[in-house]
């Protein structure tokens, strides 16, 4: 009799271990989500190091990157377009396995816009981060000038041959770091260079088939004078489509000021 209860012990274990091993085959594995995260003008990916690291401890994959001209890239600012800031990001995509979440801040609005329309196959979303979001044929120059809210315009400084401009370093603190530490203060006056002209004039060519239908997130910040939070109302209204708006209690440069808020809403969408 004690030998049957072991042996039916036994059986019974064996049964569960293989019932477990069987069901737990069936379990899709977690899929990872990848977030392509594209920063603004006179920013570079130094911009979303907070973030980056944030979003990858909640077992996300982030690619970040200079675009040309930005942050490391020593790229001359002659010949860089609009244009030019689609084609690496396209590139950096489709590099990807699977949809991506294309992130844009500021500049990087116009940037993610063009590159959806390009490839819709390969985004799953689109984040707007106090960023531009055009109608088909805008461009920066156009969803800036009526922006009486932005410190940007009135304080430029232009190169000689006008290929680029700065920002009065008095003022590049104040638009993009004026709510956070004196470190970011920082590190926003090294990191500052010349910006290159041309993307701010490039128009984008949008369809409702191909950019129209990915969804959309937009992120408001409610202290801003860089995209002032009166513009970004005005294209968030404009649009018409987005999924959802969120609004940090922030300047220009959430990821700076609120990086924790700004992962929580990435996250969500």
């Amino acid at each position: 009799m004690k030998n049957s209860t072991i042996l039916a012990a036994a059986m019974l274990l064996c049964s569960a271990a293989v019932f477990f091993a069987f069901n737990s085959k069936k379990q899709p594995p977690k899929t990872m989500k990848t977030y392509v995260l594209v920063h603004g003008a006179w920013a570079g990916k130094f911009a979303w190091d907070q973030v980056k690291t944030a979003l990858e401890s909640k077992e996300a994959k982030v690619i970040t990157f200079d675009l040309p001209a930005h942050g490391d890239d020593n790229t001359p600012v002659a010949g860089i377009t609009l244009e030019t800031y689609v084609d690496v990001v396209t590139d950096i995509i489709n590099q990807q396995e699977g949809k991506v979440i294309l992130v844009g801040h500021s500049m990087g609005g116009m940037v993610i816009s063009q590159v959806a329309e390009n490839i819709p196959a390969k985004i799953e979303k689109l984040v707007y981060v106090s960023a531009y979001l055009p109608a088909n044929g805008q461009d920066i120059e156009t969803l800036s000038a009526t922006d009486a809210g932005s410190l940007i315009g009135p304080n430029l400084v232009f190169l000689p041959d006008y290929s680029a401009s700065t920002i009065k370093p008095d003022i590049a603190v104040k638009v993009f770091a004026d709510d956070c530490t004196d470190d970011v203060k920082q590190l926003v006056l090294e990191k500052h260079k010349a910006e290159p002209l041309a993307p701010f004039q490039g128009k984008v060519t949008l369809t409702e088939s191909n950019f129209g239908a990915i969804p959309k997130y937009y992120v408001k910040t409610a202290k801003d004078v860089g995209v002032s939070t009166a513009n970004q109302e005005r294209m968030i209204q404009a649009n018409g489509t987005l999924k959802q708006v969120y609004t940090i209690d922030s300047g220009h440069s959430p990821y700076f000021a609120k990086p924790t808020e700004l992962v929580k809403i990435l996250k969500e969408v």
